[in-house]
């Protein structure tokens, strides 16, 4: 493969790097499908797999980190609920919460990148509501680029019945998990 690529991120270019490098950089996760790239000498920035030369390092989808986890809601065995990551997202939208605890980073950065997969609402001072045809995987990816090494990240994908999260530790992960993996008890009202 020919050509070299600049890498935008939080607003600072890096490169130019050649192909071989991308690919080793798509291999260290440094490098995303959602990373926005653009040909060395252009000015106008696409994601990463929306470039043809550049779109079959990412295939098969690239594993997550390990620190980063997704996790499908239902108790293993129990029926699925909305799609699954695996089918098409056909131009349908997810509805994605948001949580981040920022201690060492820039909120306005994470709220750009937020704002960079659809409509987005700050409900609070540091959760948000967002509409998007995006994967978690992909929201999370992108995310996670902008946190510092205190930061944490929280995503709920709300109709598909998935949670992401970043930076929460072993321990938390395990509890996360058992409490996601246990079907809830239903109270009956005396």
């Amino acid at each position: 493969m020919t050509g070299s690529w600049i890498i935008r991120v939080a607003g600072q270019t890096y490169g130019p790097y050649g192909w071989e490098q991308m690919r080793a950089f798509a291999a260290e996760r440094r490098l995303a499908r959602q990373s926005l790239v653009a040909r060395d000498g252009e000015t106008e920035f696409r994601r990463a797999d929306d470039e043809p030369e550049l779109s079959a390092i990412f295939s098969p989808a690239q594993p997550a980190r390990e620190t980063a986890v997704v996790q499908t809601l239902r108790p293993e065995g129990s029926a699925s609920f909305g799609r699954g990551e695996e089918q098409s997202r056909n131009g349908e939208t997810s509805h994605f919460v948001v949580i981040a605890d920022m201690k060492s980073g820039s909120i306005a950065k994470l709220e750009e990148a937020i704002a960079t997969f659809g409509p987005t609402h700050a409900i609070l001072p540091q959760p948000w509501l967002l509409a998007s045809e995006d994967s978690i995987n992909a929201v999370r990816n992108l995310l996670v680029q902008q946190l510092g090494k205190l930061d944490m990240l929280f995503i709920v994908d709300a109709g598909n019945d998935k949670a992401a999260w970043y930076n929460f530790g072993p321990e938390a992960d395990a509890r996360i998990r058992k409490i996601w993996r246990s079907s809830p008890k239903l109270r009956v009202a005396s």
